[in-house]
């Protein structure tokens, strides 16, 4: 029987590990695999709308069901190469070439959230999100159509696992974006920075030349006037200009745009709210500020740069 999963606990990672460790003289069977990471899976497809069927038909594909010596010796189960940029600490084997580097986690899950992070951030896999949920097929094909893989056989591969052990009934749990809901607490975004309409919120008290202050998650702020500069704004609210340009994750140089909110005060590290559902044109900067948080904070929650590439529908955690 299919169990509705929860978010993914401490305690569900170090029985993970138990499972792991009760292995060691024989090889993980499929079946094993499945039981182990499908949770997982199906986590990370309602995070980043990759079909859990085929986040766990690559992992047993790609790590020989958690038995290649990538996955025991690095906890790498999806074979992803350390690219540029890759910091992360690395683990080096034979594989096209000689000595090729790959990376290394401390736990199979980090390969699971680094495998999400992989296929959204990069240009050439943004079609695949495209597709309904369900159809694993298309993505099989899609992602050798990308480049994820080399064999030319890989989508029927990945087809063949996925339905000889029924992965894609684990597709079944997607939850569906709850846009309607979100749209209550949503905020028009500016082409700059994230923004709110006025009539979202009531002034709390007047400043300086008649400025109306205004509050967002317990954080004062403003509306940008025509005009208005990080110095005038300093000056209007008797703080430092870098704390105008710092409180609101924006460096020195950059532009102020009529109407963009701008906090007086530092943001906070988390919302009251749970998650956010990416409307399309939604980056991680307009979201930190439609809920006044920290961007770095929000980049930790979900384990993405800056810059990510959102899609629409995706989940962005808003609390640790």
């Amino acid at each position: 029987m299919l169990r509705r999963p929860g978010i993914i606990t401490g305690l569900f990672l170090f029985l993970i590990s138990f499972a792991q460790a009760q292995l060691p003289s024989r090889k993980i069977t499929k079946e094993e695999y499945i039981g182990m990471y499908k949770d997982i899976a199906i986590e990370e497809m309602n995070m980043y709308h990759i079909p859990a069927s085929i986040t766990l038909a690559q992992g047993i594909l790609e790590s020989a069901y958690g038995n290649s010596t990538l996955a025991k010796k690095a906890n790498n189960h999806f074979g992803i190469k350390c690219h540029k940029g890759w910091n992360g600490k690395t683990y080096h084997m034979d594989d096209d070439a000689r000595d090729e580097c790959f990376r290394r986690y401390n736990h199979p899950h980090e390969s699971f959230k680094d495998h999400s992070i992989f296929l959204t951030t990069r240009d050439r896999y943004a079609f695949l999100f495209d597709l309904a949920i369900n159809d694993y097929k298309g993505w099989a094909k899609g992602l050798k159509q990308a480049g994820y893989a080399t064999n030319p056989k890989y989508p029927q591969l990945l087809i063949g696992i996925i339905e000889e052990y029924k992965l894609y009934e684990y597709d079944r749990y997607y939850q569906e974006p709850f846009l309607a809901e979100n749209k209550k607490t949503s905020r028009t975004t500016a082409s700059y920075a994230g923004s709110s309409r006025k009539e979202d919120f009531q002034p709390v008290t007047i400043g300086a030349s008649n400025r109306q202050v205004y509050e967002n998650n317990g954080v004062k702020f403003i509306y940008a006037r025509r005009g208005d500069n990080f110095y005038k704004i300093a000056r209007d609210f008797n703080i430092y200009t870098w704390q105008v340009y710092r409180y609101n994750d924006l460096k020195k140089k950059d532009p102020i745009d009529e109407g963009q909110i701008l906090y007086l005060e530092r943001k906070n590290r988390q919302a009251e709210q749970e998650v956010h559902v990416v409307n399309p044109g939604e980056d991680l900067y307009s979201i930190s500020q439609q809920y006044a948080i920290k961007l770095k904070k929000l980049c930790r929650y979900n384990t993405l740069d800056k810059d990510a590439e959102l899609f629409p529908g995706q989940r962005i955690k808003l609390k640790k």
